[in-house]
């Protein structure tokens, strides 16, 4: 039995090693304007919610910043990017391959994905392979979700924040 132990423990930290682990940071986009259009922009607390984004992620380590192509959502993300020296990604919403495309390319990074009260949600669902996260509510803009990624759909661990 002790031969067939220490080999089998070795594999086991050998395939460990070898799993990267990907963290998604999902976040809704801040306060929005009520301008009557379908693609406004922030509000003063939406841009003070902005700017608080990019402080908690000043110390961090973000390799890539995407969003959907609305307003609300870019300007989120924008003084991250812009204090992370990064361009913003776009992704088209409830477009798995798409989300694929992002985790595949970003392999063991961070990636900082923006989005909306019901898109958010379904990112998360999507990655832990669950039904466990529902649409935010219209007024609810502090929710932060990370996952962290081993394996879509069945490996990941999530860790939900409110900012």
């Amino acid at each position: 039995m002790k031969n067939f132990l220490l080999p089998g423990l070795l594999l086991v930290a050998i395939s460990m090693q070898a799993q990267k682990i990907t963290t998604i940071v999902l976040v809704r986009h801040a306060e929005k304007e009520n301008d009557g259009t379908k693609d406004p922009g922030l509000t003063e607390a939406g841009k003070n919610r902005a700017d608080l984004l990019a402080t908690m992620f000043k110390e961090a380590q973000v390799d890539a910043i995407y969003s959907t192509s609305f307003k609300r959502t870019q300007h989120t993300v924008g003084p991250l990017a812009k204090e992370k020296n990064l361009s913003i990604g776009k992704y088209e919403p409830f477009k798995t391959e798409e989300v694929d495309q992002i985790l595949k390319k970003h392999a063991g990074g961070t990636i900082v994905i923006s989005g909306h009260s019901n898109t958010t949600p379904w990112v998360a669902n999507y990655l832990t392979g669950t039904q466990a996260y529902k649409d935010f509510e219209e007024s609810d803009y502090s929710n932060l979700i990370i996952v962290s990624v081993v394996e879509k759909g069945k490996t990941a661990k999530v860790t939900w924040l409110n900012y």
